[in-house]
């Protein structure tokens, strides 16, 4: 009997091993994107601030969630929060270029938050922000989907995770950042 419960421990601390016991030798401030004209963003620009870093795709049944997070950014930035849109065609749902992508954004939803270049988010050929956030977060923070969201804390390590379906202006998603923001 003790035995089972030994491994049953063990099987246990696998499941959430991966988030405790990251190494974190580099942090989220450590990586770069390209902007939707090709500019750097540095994310080191926004250091000791909380970052929601969302894949997002203009043919998705969630691209209505452009909104929230335009809410979102618009309601909290004064507080130190930067969203920041990550174009993907991961999931096969995005434009081709990187100009439709700008144009269907700020005309379709008035998006003012800063956007990336399409990048792709999951496999061997992800960008490498995605690939320190699955090393240092375990799977949850590989996205499963479109408008998959990951919280970057104050102090560039991954705080949270939300599936496609939490909307980020739902209480559950509005609860962990003004969390992060208050730390």
């Amino acid at each position: 009997m003790l035995r089972i419960k030994i491994i049953f421990i063990i099987i246990m601390i696998s499941f959430f091993s991966s988030k405790l016991n990251s190494s974190y030798e580099k942090l989220a401030f450590d990586f770069s994107f390209n902007d939707l004209d090709g500019s750097e963003i540095k994310l080191s620009e926004f250091k000791n601030k909380v970052l929601v870093v969302t894949n997002v795709a203009s043919y998705c049944g969630f691209t209505s969630q452009y909104e929230d997070l335009q809410e979102i950014w618009e309601k909290y930035q004064d507080r130190g929060l930067v969203v920041i849109g990550v174009p993907s065609n991961s999931f096969n749902q995005e434009m081709d270029s990187n100009k439709e992508i700008k144009n269907f954004c700020e005309a379709k939803f008035g998006i003012s938050f800063p956007m990336t270049e399409k990048v792709k988010v999951k496999g061997e050929e992800a960008h490498d922000f995605y690939k320190w956030a699955n090393d240092n977060y375990g799977k949850n923070a590989v996205p499963k989907w479109n408008f998959h969201k990951i919280i970057i804390s104050k102090d560039g390590k991954v705080m949270d995770t939300f599936s496609s379906m939490t909307k980020p202006t739902s209480k559950k998603f509005v609860k962990v950042l003004e969390e992060a923001l208050s730390k």
